[in-house]
């Protein structure tokens, strides 16, 4: 049996006994943009439930210009639906990406990025925390996001299981880079 053949039997069994409409808009207000690796599924790092959550997934997780088009649309799409008001972006990237193993490969990610070689530091591609950071940075600089946008961080280890608030959650714009001091 084939993967397709599989699927379309587990969606035919599944759909028998527990078909539900969901809205348009994810329940959460959230979108979860992902790698594409299958030991970083956010349906599972996060347990999200059917309906909770719009997820994007592509190599690495990254923001790239084809991700801040999608993420734009989307944000077309839920205004056009009546949605008001602020929407989460959870930024989830992991450990031992493939990714990183492309460090070497300039043109590649450099392509990839839409961006020139020498640029390529900024994009932390072999640090996932640091990565976290460049890619809401890149966010905050591009202005057709809503600002209205929360956006944050998370880290998953792909060896422990572990997950790591990388950048807690946000405003888009109008909050200095990185993390909150904390009080004293």
């Amino acid at each position: 049996m084939t993967a397709i053949e599989l699927m379309q039997r587990r969606h035919a069994e599944s759909a028998a006994q527990r078909f539900q409409p969901l809205s348009e808009i994810p329940s959460l207000r959230a979108l979860v943009i992902a790698c594409a690796d299958q030991r970083a599924d956010p349906t599972h790092i996060l347990g999200l439930k059917p309906g909770e959550a719009a997820v994007i997934r592509n190599a690495g997780g990254r923001i790239t210009p084809a991700t801040i088009q999608m993420v734009a649309m989307m944000a077309t799409v839920v205004a056009e639906a009546g949605a008001r008001g602020g929407f989460e972006l959870i930024l989830l990237h992991h450990t031992d990406c493939g990714v990183a193993r492309l460090a070497p490969h300039d043109q590649v990610l450099a392509s990839y990025f839409d961006i020139p070689v020498s640029a390529l530091g900024d994009k932390h591609v072999t640090e996932p925390a640091r990565a976290v950071q460049a890619d809401l940075d890149c966010l905050r600089a591009t202005p057709i996001l809503p600002d209205t946008l929360i956006v944050s961080g998370l880290v998953y280890d792909v060896e422990t299981g572990g997950l790591e608030l990388a950048v807690p959650p946000g405003p888009l714009r109008g909050r200095e880079r990185g993390p909150s001091p904390r009080p004293a």
